[in-house]
């Protein structure tokens, strides 16, 4: 440790008031790759390693210097078996060793067969005979270098995962840019991203260095996308040559000064090292007064992922074969808080179904019977070990309303998004009131007779609108099948079915600040096939509610999602939560389905005729022993096993084609005897998003 002491009796006076008064900068002086000895009488003034910390050993290998992350005072290395620990631990005055067993086999005969196995990246062996003596530093060298040996090959024997989507190359080469982790307040970090931006300075691994330990050093944030942060190393001033790209959400990103409270080592990155004589003087220059990460943020990531629901437990959630109904199904998985959920009467785990902790479509054991809702007995009478029912606080609450005066009513008329054609909105009708504030709606020209295929919205929910929604705000409405006085009027088709459209003050017209804008870039579940997160787009915004486009796909592929829909994230967050992201269909998909003849695009087809599942650009349809038939006897493709590769995207959606006229009659003749029948009532669920409301009045 001569050399150490030598450098603190060179340092400067006023460095080292200049570095006390500088206290949380002391982790930034800089570890040129290519420094000389701090010992050596011939050291210039202007050159790199005085500004080393004097509580860190030097580390001389190869003719490089650099600090030794585990030197921080109250810390000590075994100079026989290498292992780092705290000092006062150690064995003897002189805390040379960690046991009393190192300290023996240091003077023994197997001295040096020790050093050179742990020069090579070996377990230390006791058997050899001793030549001489090695230095200390070359030990802690060696242990260095042992570490990263050992490192490098756990990454290589890591599994490594699909190919993933380079986001990063997606933004800069079109010029776009992803919505803010702001707007999406179910997803981790949501609510308390704070004032993350352009700008703020943070710490990261620094990769321009041939080092073999992990070094640090400080970045910028050049541009934020979602998670996704293009970051520039600090020195490179106007130089975006080494510019990156990283998620802020990975464990390797701290705010500035964590490297100094951790003793780990800045080290400017080779191809600016020589830029500066005092790299620290600069980074004190530069830092003081700029932004950085907040100090708990890794520790608020980690809570963010931390997520209350457990494999086991029991919820009710749609029926996705008949939408009138729920079923209970227990969680199978949890990714990033989406909940693979399988149905309870499925013993091979093959009939599940994937939403978002947050979503409509699940509640609490005991919910449908408590609303009125239809409700599909379970087969299996006995509880498997390990299973629970939800808690019903984990469940999104919907909004209090009050029923005993106006309220919904059956046979009212309203415009809904179809949950069977999210690209459409309907007119529709309600079909049933049920309790707390829930309706059961039914798509005008295209209902099932027996009702198998209402759905149950909440009468605040952001999915349904008051009659006249579309006309104001310029988006077609589809009229129903079979409907021929067109253009469509509601005043006429209100007159001719003699019915009442729903009034406007029925439907919440809370529009958040919710931040979004048209060509924003996200990660949105495809609702047709709820398995599958895709690079999507926001290409069109009205009031709260967003059209999004899946990008490669064609438009009529497009969703109506609600701002704050739990089926929307940020970009990045397929990478922090390890959830598969689909990405864009490739140029060459689009060609081999260019190959083959197009089927004439239909209207919507309804009732007598099953709906058309939409087949993505390039993909062909599964073949017949490819499909498996529905509770409902309609053919459902067989989606691919999760998860998958590349721009699989199958459209069966997850309640599966309209019913044809016969299926219908098999299924009233087959009418069940274990649902519950529907009740009366009504309250809330998320929000629906409009401006002004009105249906347009003609003679």
């Amino acid at each position: 440790m001569e050399d150490t002491r030598d450098l603190a009796e060179r340092t400067p006076r006023s460095e080292r008031k200049r570095r006390d008064s500088f206290g949380m900068f002391d982790g930034y002086d800089s570890c040129s790759e290519e420094s000389t000895s701090s010992s050596s009488s011939e050291d210039s003034e202007d050159e790199v390693v005085p500004s080393i910390p004097t509580n860190l050993p030097i580390i001389k290998n190869n003719g490089q210097v650099y600090t030794y992350p585990d030197g921080k005072a109250g810390m000590a290395t075994c100079e026989m078996c290498g292992m780092v620990g705290v000092r006062d631990a150690f064995y003897s005055k002189t805390k040379r060793f960690c046991s009393v067993s190192c300290s023996r086999s240091y003077s023994s005969n197997s001295k040096k067969a020790s050093i050179l196995a742990r020069l090579q990246g070996k377990p230390p062996t006791k058997k050899a005979k001793v030549l001489q003596k090695q230095p200390l530093m070359a030990k802690l060298a060696a242990y260095a270098q042992y570490q990263a040996s050992q490192q490098n090959q756990a990454k290589s024997k890591a599994v490594v995962a699909a190919e993933s989507f380079d986001w990063g190359h997606y933004i800069c080469n079109n010029n776009t840019e992803g919505a803010p982790v702001s707007c999406f307040k179910h997803a981790p970090m949501g609510t308390c991203w704070g004032g993350i931006a352009e700008g703020v300075r943070l710490e990261i691994i620094n990769s321009d260095t041939n080092l073999s330990t992990k070094v640090y050093w400080i970045a910028e944030i050049i541009k934020l996308s979602g998670f996704k942060a293009l970051l520039r190393y600090e020195g490179f001033d106007g130089d975006n040559s080494k510019d990156f790209w990283s998620n802020l959400c990975i464990p390797e990103v701290h705010p500035v000064g964590w490297c100094a409270s951790s003793s780990k080592p800045l080290v400017p990155p080779k191809s600016i090292q020589h830029k500066y004589s005092n790299w620290k003087a600069i980074l004190v220059k530069r830092l003081t007064g700029a932004k950085t990460l907040p100090p708990d943020f890794n520790s608020k990531v980690h809570e963010n992922l931390q997520f209350p629901f457990k494999k086991l437990m029991r919820v009710e959630v749609v029926d996705k074969n008949y939408l009138c109904r729920t079923r209970v199904a227990l969680v199978e998985q949890v990714i990033g808080g989406r909940l693979r959920l399988v149905y309870e009467e499925c013993e091979d785990g093959s009939d599940d179904f994937w939403c978002h902790m947050y979503s409509p479509l699940i509640h609490n054991i005991g919910w449908s019977r408590s609303i009125g809702h239809r409700f599909k007995r379970s087969d299996v009478t006995k509880k498997m070990d390990g299973q629970l029912d939800a808690p019903p606080q984990l469940f999104q609450k919907v909004k209090d309303v009050d029923q005993s005066g106006e309220w919904f009513k059956d046979g009212m008329k309203l415009e809904a998004i179809d949950p069977l054609n999210l690209s459409a909105i309907c007119v529709a009708t309600v079909r049933k009131v049920l309790a707390d504030g829930y309706v059961m709606i039914g798509i005008d020209g295209s209902e099932a007779l027996d009702g198998s295929d209402w759905f149950c919205y909440h009468g605040t929910s952001p999915s349904i609108f008051p009659a006249g929604f579309c006309e104001i705000n310029e988006i077609e409405l589809t009229p129903p099948r079979g409907y021929t006085k067109l253009p469509f009027k509601w005043f006429d088709y209100l007159r001719e079915t003699g019915s009442i459209a729903a009034p406007v003050k029925f439907f919440n017209k809370d529009v958040p600040n919710h931040g979004f804008r048209p060509g924003m870039k996200l990660e949105a579940v495809d609702l047709m096939e709820p398995r599958l997160v895709c690079v999507a787009t926001v290409t069109r915004i009205v009031h709260r509610l967003l059209r999004i486009h899946f990008d490669g796909w064609e438009d009529e592929y497009d969703q109506w999602v609600d701002c704050e829909s739990p089926d929307l994230y940020p970009v990045g967050w397929c990478q922090l939560t390890g959830y598969q992201l689909q990405p864009p269909a490739a140029q060459s998909n689009r060609d081999v389905a260019a190959s083959v003849p197009k089927q004439k695009k239909k209207a919507p087809q309804y009732k007598s005729q099953k709906k058309k599942r939409k087949i993505p650009v390039g993909r062909r349809p599964f073949s017949q022993a490819g499909r498996r038939r529905s509770f409902s006897g309609d053919e459902e493709q067989s989606p691919p096993p999760y998860p998958t590769q590349g721009p699989v995207r199958p459209r069966t959606h997850l309640h599966q084609s309209r019913k044809s006229e016969s299926t219908m009659r098999m299924k009233e003749e087959a009418a069940e005897v274990d649902d519950l029948t529907f009740s009366q009532t009504i309250s809330d669920q998320e929000s629906n998003g409009s401006g002004s409301y009105y249906i347009k009045q003609e003679p």
